[in-house]
């Protein structure tokens, strides 16, 4: 063999050696300056990293309307109350629940359609707080903490001494809806002018306290008749809405069924009792995996 062959042999044995260590040192560096971005090192890993620690800017695809992107909203960013995540991804899928597939119907004949619960396959319930009788700002806070907008069926002899206590929840996004002016248990034996001065009467007053004029009608107790329709349309509303599911005495009542199904419209009342039933009604909606939406929200009747 030439002899310049035998001489390479040493150098290049020298210069592999010193490459490779050159090398080891690049990749360990570069490990310990990625460590802090992603959150990996002793005992976690990336994936936790990406999953406990969601960036709170939005990306310029979800900016922009990308689809994926809408789709993947971090877990940790939606409230208690929202609809369940995705066990692959540990995500919540919005685009689900966030386009409904329900619209109200119109008037017809002179009466307004009657909803007792949605009919829809998205994952979503509604929580309806009917009176107004008990007035604590501890109530408000409860339904903050969960992250809930209800819709508040109020009538005027409960609220009339202190009707600006409900702009508090005006202010915080809660919707005020007409529950009569007297709230008179025998409501459907009124006749039909008498019937149309509680429910105008009351529309007037929300939408001169409140800003807004109501566009769902509950009669007191529930029972409604074809005058009642009527008086209802004649007012400038859109609906009655009733229920088949009840927060109420500390329990869940249910009309169909033995649990909350999509689309349930849930009656609750400003009493004394409001935590309790509030707590009843939280487990009920998450055992159930739905989501709390607002129900003018999601019929588009703000």
């Amino acid at each position: 063999m030439p002899r310049h062959f035998r001489r390479a042999r040493p150098r290049a044995r020298l210069i592999g050696f010193i490459t490779l260590a050159l090398a080891f040192a690049l990749v360990a560096t570069g490990i310990w300056w990625v460590a802090p971005f992603t959150g990996a090192g002793p005992g976690s890993t990336a994936t936790d990293a990406l999953t406990t620690a969601p960036s709170t800017t939005p990306s310029s695809a979800t900016a922009a309307g990308d689809p994926d992107q809408l789709a993947q909203v971090p877990a940790s960013s939606i409230p208690s109350s929202a609809a369940p995540t995705n066990p692959a991804t540990g995500r919540v899928d919005t685009l689900d629940w966030l386009v409904p597939d329900y619209v109200l119907p119109p008037i017809e004949n002179g009466m307004v359609p009657v909803l007792t619960r949605v009919p829809t396959e998205q994952k979503v319930v509604f929580l309806t707080i009917d009176d107004g009788a008990v007035k604590r700002d501890s109530d408000l806070a409860l339904l903050e903490q969960h992250g809930i907008k209800a819709s508040l069926f109020l009538a005027h002899n409960f609220i009339a001494g202190e009707p600006q206590f409900y702009e508090k929840y005006t202010a915080a996004g809660h919707l005020i809806e007409n529950h009569s002016m007297t709230h008179n248990l025998g409501f459907i034996q009124l006749s039909y002018e008498a019937q149309k001065a509680e429910i105008c009467g009351m529309a007037d007053f929300e939408e001169q306290h409140y800003g807004r004029r109501p566009v769902f009608f509950r009669p007191p107790g529930g029972p409604y008749t074809q005058a009642t329709r009527q008086a209802a349309a004649a007012c400038g509303l859109k609906a009655i809405v009733d229920w088949e599911a009840k927060a109420n005495a500390r329990g869940m009542d249910y009309q169909v069924g033995a649990g909350l199904r999509p689309g349930d419209i849930v009656l609750m009342h400003f009493r004394p009792e409001f935590p309790e039933d509030l707590a009843a009604f939280v487990a009920a909606q998450q055992a159930a995996g739905l989501k709390v939406v607002l129900l003018e929200d999601y019929l588009a009747t703000r």
